[in-house]
């Protein structure tokens, strides 16, 4: 996995998100946005102040919430998911499913 290079003296990793790319074994390549839950928090408090998503009337989801934005807990998170199924079916799996209704 890739994750995005952050300053750790200027990083909350319990309030905070990232991008990252991970590249498996056979090939498939993903990039995920990644949140953590307190993030969620203040992504709806800074659109309440600024305006965005109808004052934080709602929000547009990441592909994966964690507790934290560490590499062991990231790791963790995908590697489990990817015991359930592909990443492509397990993340956000309403999206998933509506594009294969229209296929």
């Amino acid at each position: 996995m890739e994750f995005e290079t952050v300053d750790p003296t200027n990083w909350d990793i319990e309030n905070e998100f990232c991008n990252i790319h991970v590249d498996l074994e056979d090939g498939r390549h993903y990039g995920l946005n990644v949140w953590t839950y307190k993030f969620l928090k203040t992504s709806i408090n800074d659109d309440k102040k600024s305006g965005k998503n109808l004052h934080g009337l709602y929000q547009i989801p990441p592909d994966l919430f964690v507790k934290e934005l560490t590499r062991e807990c990231i790791e963790k998170a995908i590697e489990d998911l990817l015991k359930i199924d592909d990443l492509e079916k397990v993340l956000n799996q309403g999206i998933y499913s509506w594009r294969n209704d229209l296929a």
